[in-house]
Formats: structure tokens, C-alpha cells, sequence
């Protein structure tokens, strides 16, 4: 079981603004849920990625940001783990993108 790293305990600090998001083990990385729905995951290293899809893949595609493997999951910029500010709105799309797929699979 991948235990929480202080990296993961300030980010779910800086996030809270967007309500309670709970970090959780999975795949020796964790996944960030918030009310249930999975919208960034970490990994055994520490790089966040966040969830994406056609609402908002293209502001990073317009950045080159790395994408996670085949999955719906980029890495933000650097400069946007500083504080709630900085990732405000690339955690909040990403909250958006988790909640239309869960919404589509329904």
C-alpha cells in the first residue's frame, strides 16, 4: 500500500477550496476524489495529472503538457502547484471533465 507523502498532504491542503478531497491508495500511486469522483491521480513519484477530456484537453495540449499513458490524465504546469490561485482553474476542470464522464456512463 503506497503510503501518503507530504507532497499529497499539501496538495489536498491547497485544494481545499474545492471542497473535501480525500486522497486514496491505489496502484502504489493515489487517486484525489472529490464526493466520490476520482479527478487527479498521483503517482508512486509524486506527478500529479489531472483529469481531462474534449472541455478541457486543449489548454494542455497548447502547453505540450505530458499526458498519463493512454488515460484521460495530463500533468499541469509546474508553476500551478504554487498555491489555490495558480491551480484554481486547472483542478476545477478537472473536477468538471471526472463529473462528465461520470455522467456519460450513466
Amino acid at each position: 500500500m503506497a503510503e501518503k507523502s507530504a507532497f499529497i498532504a499539501e496538495l489536498v491542503r491547497t485544494l481545499t477550496p474545492l471542497g473535501d478531497v480525500r486522497p486514496r491508495s491505489m496502484f502504489g500511486g493515489h487517486g484525489l476524489f472529490l464526493e466520490g469522483t476520482m479527478f487527479a491521480l498521483i503517482t508512486r513519484t509524486d506527478e500529479l495529472y489531472f483529469r481531462t477530456d474534449d472541455g478541457n484537453r486543449p489548454d494542455y495540449e497548447a502547453r505540450a503538457l505530458k499526458k498519463f499513458g493512454k488515460m484521460p490524465y495530463h500533468m499541469p504546469p509546474v508553476e500551478a502547484l504554487a498555491d489555490w490561485p495558480s491551480i484554481e482553474n486547472w483542478a476545477r476542470g478537472a473536477v468538471d471533465a471526472s463529473i462528465r464522464a461520470k455522467s456519460a456512463k450513466r
